[in-house]
């Protein structure tokens, strides 16, 4: 499992039977048991740092999985120069079907089927803390099936006091309106609502598969890490939110499209570029 494999023949055959529910496969030996996942759309220039972030981790007794999800740039080969030096197993799995939800279950089911029993997810433009990893096994270690981990502006991206301050609490504002939100409650949930990104969560292999994973769906669709969310608290009630597993996010939706807009975006999607392509901001 040495190396990022293209798996251009065995990986879309595998994705095909990995859309199901699926079963735990036996390990090869010396499989780890913690995977990340990491879903990339033509983010050559971005992946790098969350390569070496995740290179630099504390705890680097993990697989990665970097899924290209039909990029046109120089992605796979980003992943594949990485791996050569990689202190981790590697491997490049395409998904052909656009969507960060697609991406992610795809990610998540092939690391289920290699043997994973706990997973982790951040997105290819952020940088995990050197803990992440170290934070996110001692939590599944005290029990909690799914982890939701905290978001802060990427450093070296100059972030101003409104970007750094005053956005993430508007975001957790917003996450406390979700919380009582008729969607959001009633008696199939086995465990209260809490903010949850989708490029910083962990999740224990059997509740993935339990619950029936994330939503394949393109971006533009809705909030897949919301989905995941409340499919999760549907079959658990050990979700945690951890204030110390951190994740360094971007800023570049933000700047790009402005507060007003990226609220409304997060905001079940209340706004939407016209052109669909703008959902990916580079």
């Amino acid at each position: 499992m040495s190396g990022a494999r293209g798996r251009d023949g065995a990986a879309h055959g595998r994705s095909g039977a990995a859309h199901g529910r699926g079963e735990h496969a036996a390990p090869e030996p010396g499989t780890p048991d913690l995977w990340v996942v990491v879903p990339a759309y033509n983010e050559a220039a971005s992946l790098p740092g969350t390569l070496a972030a995740l290179a630099a981790q504390q705890d680097r007794a993990f697989a990665l999985v970097v899924v290209d999800n039909a990029s046109t740039d120089a992605t796979a080969e980003v992943v594949r120069e990485f791996a050569r030096s990689a202190p981790f197993p590697v491997e490049l799995v395409p998904e052909p079907e656009p969507g960060a939800g697609t991406a992610a279950d795809t990610g998540f089911r092939y690391a289920v089927r290699s043997g994973a029993r706990l997973l982790l997810r951040t997105d290819a433009d952020c940088l995990p803390a050197r803990d992440w990893t170290a934070v996110a096994r001692t939590e599944f270690g005290r029990g909690a099936e799914l982890l939701c981990g905290r978001s802060v502006p990427r450093p070296d991206e100059r972030p101003t006091f409104a970007e750094a301050r005053l956005l993430p609490a508007l975001v957790r504002l917003s996450a406390l309106y979700g919380r009582y939100r008729a969607a959001h409650r009633g008696a199939r949930f086995r465990a209260p609502y809490v903010l949850c990104h989708g490029h910083n969560l962990g999740i224990t292999a059997a509740l993935y598969v339990r619950c029936g994973g994330a939503p394949r769906e393109r971006l533009e669709e809705g909030s897949e890490d919301v989905t995941l969310l409340n499919r999760a608290r549907e079959h658990s009630g050990r979700v945690v939110r951890v204030e110390h597993l951190v994740v360094r996010s971007s800023l570049r939706r933000l700047r790009s499209w402005g507060a007003r807009r990226t609220l409304l975006w997060y905001w079940d999607r209340r706004y939407r570029p016209v052109d669909t392509e703008e959902v990916h901001v580079r």
